[in-house]
């Protein structure tokens, strides 16, 4: 049973930048497709980023393209995600997911729904 466990969360000021870890144990991650989500208060769950079971493939919500990068490590069994330029609307309890998929598959999804295997969740605040 592969297991998700999320750290690197924190407060942090406009403009920073926060790293988000999310280690895997009980499985092979190279064998899962991995997405970031993130809830705030009184928000539904929201698909951030996700990578391909390789890294060859990712995506982001609009909102995060071009101040958030997904990267994996597959020796390390270990996912992250670089929050750059951090905004007080990316506020919110971040969590990682895990779809088992081809290793040679290309796939990626935002849909939470399409997720087997959820983490705890780390929370990330941005106020000055």
């Amino acid at each position: 049973q592969l297991q998700l466990v999320e750290s690197g969360g924190g407060l942090v000021q406009p403009g920073g930048s926060l790293r988000l870890s999310c280690a895997a144990s009980g499985s092979t991650l190279e064998d899962y497709v991995i997405g970031w989500f993130r809830q705030a208060p009184g928000k539904e769950r929201e698909g951030v980023s996700s990578i391909s079971t390789r890294g060859g493939t990712t995506n982001y919500v609009d909102s995060v393209k071009g101040r958030f990068t997904i990267s994996r490590d597959n020796t390390k069994n270990t996912i992250y995600l670089q929050m750059d330029s951090l905004k007080p609307e990316d506020a919110a309890v971040y969590f990682c997911a895990a779809l088992r998929k081809s290793r040679r598959s290309d796939y990626t999804s935002l849909g939470q729904y399409d997720y087997e295997f959820w983490g705890q969740g780390t929370q990330v605040t941005v106020s000055s």
